[in-house]
């Protein structure tokens, strides 16, 4: 009986260890930087078509969007337009704090209506991105929601005139 030919394995078929993605910052790979990449562009983009851009089985494409998600290293989700959404009003706020930075950081990203929110080394302790329904809304916000947590001591508020750009494409460098 002859011996069976050994299977030829092309790039698609190596999906790599299941170990090689740690979740320190720098460990990725130029295959998992280019399939972020892809799904940055567009993130209902198939598997299929990923693993044909980048060398791997779909499988392979699969397992490491999730271990990349898994990871926290990134989120696929839907970007909208809070205006169209029908709110009225978007602000950056700047927050001053005196004491403990990370307890007041705390209770301002545990507002449903910030969901951007940053302890920073400038002239501001924290900085929040906020949506409000309206101007009432967001008067509401800053003086019962914001100016009322122990520690804030100033908060300075930039409102949104209008959006020049808003990109998310600078993760794969």
């Amino acid at each position: 009986m002859p011996a069976a030919k050994p299977k030829k394995s092309s790039a698609k078929d190596i999906d790599h260890s299941p170990m090689e993605l740690v979740a320190v910052p720098g460990s990725l790979d130029s295959i998992d930087r280019k399939i972020i990449g892809l799904l940055q562009r567009d993130g209902r983009r198939p598997y299929g078509a990923i693993a044909d851009e980048v060398g791997l089985s779909e499988a392979g494409v699969r397992r490491r969007v999730q271990r990349l998600k898994d990871a926290g290293v990134m989120q696929i989700v839907a970007i909208t337009d809070p205006l169209q959404l029908g709110y009225g009003r978007e602000a950056l706020i700047g927050i001053r704090v005196h004491g403990d930075v990370r307890l007041v950081a705390d209770q301002v990203a545990a507002i449903d209506e910030a969901n951007y929110v940053v302890m920073t080394a400038g002239s501001f302790d924290i900085i929040a991105e906020v949506i409000a329904l309206d101007d009432n809304a967001l008067v509401h916000l800053l003086n019962d929601s914001i100016r009322s947590i122990p520690g804030v001591t100033e908060v300075e508020t930039f409102l949104y005139l209008k959006l020049s750009k808003q990109t998310y494409a600078w993760g794969t460098k």
